[in-house]
């Protein structure tokens, strides 16, 4: 759908950017001008109470924090947006980009809060005035079943697209996250990975279409944007290319009954070797069997907790179990047979018996200040590697890991059928995280401290040549493209952390598609013309 800027906006427009440069709009004449651009180009009239918040809303908070997942990016020293705007349609989102482009605002878009650095919902002083373009409101799920598909808007929860899912079917699921509360929309543009991707691979890897607003309003399905622009946002990273509004998927078959269990091993009871066999066995085992490891600190020990989905019953579970992975003791009663929507409550932490009805809350069970990063593991770690990696774990306070196996799907996929890169080779995924209870900036130092020095350890048990990293799991310490004298070989450092070779071809389309950098953020991915002196950025005059 293309859109016409009407003539009297363009008179408007002019005159808002004729004000002289040397004094800056108040944040009241910034939301106004927004708000009439806003009406001007969308289809529906919507009043302003309806879908945007300021700072002097006694809401603002509540709503800037509604999905924010990581309290270090709240705390009062990082800058505001002035003005959270929440469309009800895809003409208001149309209508956001053409008005911040016109009025030189910045746009931070959010659909679930999940990103780790909080890219979606902060910016940097650098790009100052910033609001936000919410999509919680846009959250439909059209299942069709008929063809084995359904349409996701981009506001939509996990969580809420399993349960829709499983109201048309017992037998049908898709393989996307662990996590229900996290927005389908930014999700799938880093990759999207969950508890079925040895079986089916990863969310972007079922995508059949999307829509998505572009750098000068136009909402594209999959034919008009052309299958550049279609590759880059499967797993090419959020916030770089347009705005998400939908998905369309592919749904995936699942049995009627399927098998979880969670077996804990401390170091007591010989975790060291246990873990050093799962490295060899997950990626290999079963392709519809999925075995994490969570790694936490106990009373003075480690406890390593093996979590797994199997898509059958516990009779075939226990025999692949018994010939694969005897060293896991598992028995008939640590297995648990239930449905695929089941099992999604419970590998996302639910207690038993918790009716499938709150996936439709979307509300996150993880709300803490934090610190994450990821590695990419290509060869066992060595039982000494692992010793050594469990001393450091204990200096910590709040440490955790995940570790998720890749293989079976993952490894048959080429590295650049979407722009996600980690396929074959990859044994297993790290993610390393440690949490606080408070915005205090020497506790903040002291865990973020902890784990650069724990990500150094492991810097020789990794992925090399790149190291890689997991777009979704955002590091800021990777390099940042935040200001004015960032170039594009900087930019590269990280972009070949997440995406290997397929960097540059994402660096051509993007070039292509925005070639003003209109949509960018911290670690967005930049143009060819990125200099010193241009990066497409313009202020409110």
């Amino acid at each position: 759908m293309t859109r016409t800027i009407p003539f009297v906006f363009l008179l408007l427009s002019s005159s808002f950017l004729m004000i002289s440069q040397s004094f800056s709009i108040s944040d009241t004449i910034l939301q106004d001008k927004f708000y009439q651009c806003i009406n001007l180009n969308s289809e529906l009239y919507i009043p302003f109470s309806t879908a945007f918040v300021t700072p002097n809303n006694a809401t603002f908070n509540s709503v800037l924090q509604s999905t924010a997942q990581n309290l270090r990016c709240l705390i009062p020293s990082v800058p505001k947006p002035q003005l959270i705007f929440t469309p009800l349609v895809e003409s208001h989102v149309q209508a956001a980009v053409i008005c911040a482009k016109e009025l030189g605002i910045h746009l931070r878009v959010r659909s679930g809060g999940h990103d780790y650095e909080g890219l979606s919902y902060i910016s940097d002083d650098t790009e100052s005035p910033f609001i936000i373009v919410d999509l919680v409101k846009l959250r439909s799920v059209n299942v069709n079943i008929g063809d084995d598909s359904a349409w996701v808007e981009a506001g939509a929860t996990v969580g809420e697209l399993y349960y829709r899912i499983s109201e048309k079917s017992r037998t049908h699921g898709f393989p996307a996250g662990l996590c229900s509360s996290l927005g389908i929309g930014g999700h799938i543009t880093g990759g999207a990975y969950g508890s079925m991707m040895r079986k089916y691979g990863l969310g972007a890897d079922n995508v059949l279409d999307a829509r998505i607003v572009d750098s000068i309003g136009r909402v594209l399905d999959r034919q008009s944007m052309g299958e550049d622009l279609f590759w880059a946002i499967r797993g090419g990273g959020g916030a770089s290319f347009g705005i998400i509004l939908a998905w369309k998927i592919k749904l995936v078959p699942v049995p009627a009954i399927v098998t979880v269990f969670t077996v804990p091993k401390t170091l007591e009871q010989g975790a060291t070797k246990v873990l050093y066999k799962w490295q060899e066995v997950a990626p290999k085992i079963d392709e519809d069997l999925f075995i994490r490891v969570i790694i936490q600190k106990g009373d003075k020990t480690i406890v390593t907790a093996y979590n797994a989905l199997f898509l059958g019953g516990t009779d075939r579970l226990v025999q692949v179990m018994n010939e694969s992975f005897p060293e896991l003791g598992l028995t008939r009663k640590d297995c648990i047979e239930m449905s695929w929507i089941e099992s999604v409550l419970y590998i996302a932490g639910y207690p038993r018996n918790t009716p499938p009805e709150v996936l439709l809350q979307g509300k996150s069970l993880f709300k803490n200040y934090f610190k994450a990063k990821s590695d990419f593991i290509k060869e066992p770690i060595p039982e000494e590697g692992l010793e050594g990696l469990w001393k450091r774990v204990l200096e910590e306070d709040s440490p955790l890991m995940i570790w998720n196996p890749y293989g079976g799907m993952m490894s048959k996929i080429s590295e650049s059928e979407i722009p996600f890169p980690h396929r074959k080779g990859v044994l297993y995924k790290i993610q390393y995280l440690t949490t606080w209870n408070d915005e205090n900036k020497e506790s903040a130092t002291k865990h973020v401290d902890w784990i650069r020095r724990l990500y150094n350890y492991m810097a020789s048990y990794a992925s090399m040549f790149p190291r890689q990293a997991y777009v979704n799991y955002r590091d800021l310490d990777l390099g940042m493209n935040k200001n004015e004298n960032t170039s594009f070989i900087q930019a590269s450092v990280w972009g070949t952390k997440y995406f290997k070779d397929n960097y540059n071809r994402l660096v051509r389309i993007k070039t292509k598609v925005d070639p003003d950098n209109f949509f960018r953020h911290e670690q967005s991915i930049p143009t060819l013309q990125l200099t010193s002196n241009k990066r497409g950025k313009r202020r409110i005059h």
